[in-house]
């Protein structure tokens, strides 16, 4: 089966709970990916046992049992008074990259997965969203995820999101068949760079049925903030690509050596 690769130049709703893995593990995995992805960055608090109770439709005593495995995994600590706060660092290896031919890398691996699109909404950005957008939190933001696919079979969710005040135009249709730089591109928005950020997850019971996969089983995610001409965020796309059908390859050039003496 053909694995579908991006060349990079060098340089959300509640899941929904499946039976097959109990829920108190389902909910540590849903934390443990924002931890190890760094929406959750190191010394951010864990929502409590009453929220995640409340928000995931599950006892205290689950959603403790869940922050228990975190902690006895290292990746938060729990005090009584201050509550629960991520311990975990995730070490990052900067890579340089032309923005150019990125960009160019990233337009032909958008003509040649074809696209469906699940959903798009316009709606208030959260607290995380808006602060990777660098926008007030509740700024209306265009939300958009879709399924790409290789040899007709399903390859990676990809969901997006994007300021609305960008005046940029985006419907379903034009979605299914224009990626969205190219529509940033045509509503004379200028991309000059971005931070892209790889890492393995698990997959989730709701990603999992949509990629026809298991739950838990490996993901290649990659997040990806684009800035414009300003310096300003003007998209950011988490995609999680399946492992077995997906792969980075890197173009390393040389450059000058360091003068000796």
């Amino acid at each position: 089966m053909a694995r579908e690769t991006e060349t990079v130049f060098a340089e959300a709703a509640p899941p929904q709970w499946a039976g097959a893995v109990p829920l108190y593990h389902q909910i540590f995995l849903a934390l443990r990916d924002d931890i190890l992805g760094g929406r959750l960055p190191f010394g951010a608090s864990v929502p409590t046992e009453h929220e995640l109770a409340a928000q995931h439709g599950v006892s205290r005593i689950t959603a403790r049992r869940a922050l228990h495995e975190l902690a006895a995994n290292k990746l938060v600590e729990r005090r009584r008074r201050t509550g629960t706060r991520v311990v975990y660092r995730a070490s990052t290896v900067p890579i340089e990259a032309n923005v150019e031919q990125a960009i160019e890398s990233l337009l032909a691996f958008g003509r040649n997965t074809p696209v469906k699109v699940l959903d798009l909404s316009k709606e208030p950005a959260p607290t995380d969203i808006a602060a990777i957008l660098d926008r007030p939190v509740g700024t209306l933001v265009y939300k958009a995820r879709r399924i790409r696919h290789t040899d007709k079979e399903p390859l990676g969710v990809v969901t997006s999101w994007l300021p609305a005040d960008l005046g940029v135009k985006i419907t379903k249709r034009t979605l299914t068949s224009t990626p969205i730089l190219k529509h940033l591109h045509d509503g004379d928005i200028t991309i000059v760079g971005g931070r892209q950020t790889v890492s393995a997850v698990h997959a989730s019971v709701e990603t999992a049925a949509l990629l026809g996969i298991e739950p838990r089983d490996a993901l290649l995610r990659i997040e990806r903030v684009v800035l414009d001409d300003a310096d300003k965020p003007v998209l950011f796309t988490i995609a999680d690509y399946r492992a077995d059908r997906y792969r980075i390859s890197l173009d390393l050039h040389g450059g000058p050596r360091p003068a000796v003496g």
